[in-house]
């Protein structure tokens, strides 16, 4: 193993994929790959297990660049529009959330996703772990969708998406869903879940027979899309975060 033999013991410190996610490179999953792939360096030699922790005091170098001190957890709220992908680099050339970003934000990753054609709200942040964190059910944060769907809309069917359903052989947990308004062969509907696989609201309507036309996200957990114009950035105050997330410092 190319482990650097002069760092921290491996009961000290912290996991090497949380320093770099917390440092805002990329997410923890992603970091634990590019040690994998023999990407990252801690104190000139390079170390391939994520399964290694270091402390401060040892120099941490990603993709040929030193990482970066550790900044404060910050968190934005993006109202997506739609036509932009959430990823940082398109395989296709599409635009990306990121390229629309204002240039003078620092290098953010996001909670989650929304598809090409959703919008509302997106959360980004400069931590890594946090991004990681957040997007767990766990966390118990509802996020909560207005959906314009084609198709027949009934009880049974608002009472199976409420018991959770399987489709394809992938079991969705429980959706609740209450129809606003209707008219003619389309519904506008309020969705709400814990889960947010991916493109699960389509794929759910599908499955019964339903399409999605329009997706907008109201509200991530306590953070709410509210008069946020779309393409805007609106950064949550420090002490607003930690009332809702334990901050480190």
């Amino acid at each position: 193993m190319n482990a650097p033999k002069d760092t921290a013991s491996k009961f000290e410190g912290e996991r090497l994929a949380k320093r770099i996610a917390s440092a805002g490179v990329c997410s923890r999953r992603q970091a634990e790959a590019l040690i994998e792939e023999g990407r990252v360096k801690v104190n000139g030699k390079t170390v391939k297990t994520p399964a290694y922790n270091v402390t401060e005091k040892d120099a941490v170098i990603v993709n040929g660049k030193p990482l970066a001190a550790k900044e404060p957890t910050r968190l934005w709220l993006y109202h997506k529009p739609a036509g932009l992908v959430t990823t940082h680099k398109d395989p296709e050339g599409r635009p990306t959330v990121f390229d629309a970003l204002p240039k003078d934000m620092p290098r953010v990753i996001s909670i989650g996703r929304l598809d090409l054609t959703s919008e509302g709200l997106l959360l980004l942040t400069n931590d890594g772990e946090l991004a990681r964190k957040l997007e767990l059910p766990s966390t118990g944060w509802i996020r909560r969708y207005r959906v314009r769907v084609y198709g027949k809309i009934t009880d049974e069917m608002l009472a199976e998406l409420k018991k959770g359903v399987v489709s394809a052989g992938v079991h969705y947990g429980s959706i609740e869903a209450e129809i606003d308004s209707s008219k003619g062969g389309n519904s506008w509907l309020t969705v709400a879940l814990k889960e947010g696989k991916n493109r699960e609201i389509r794929k759910v309507f599908e499955h019964f027979d339903c399409q999605v036309s329009r997706l907008l996200r109201l509200s991530y957990g306590p953070f709410n899309l509210g008069s946020l114009e779309k393409g805007q950035v609106k950064e949550v105050t420090r002490k607003v975060l930690s009332s809702f997330i334990s901050l480190d410092k």
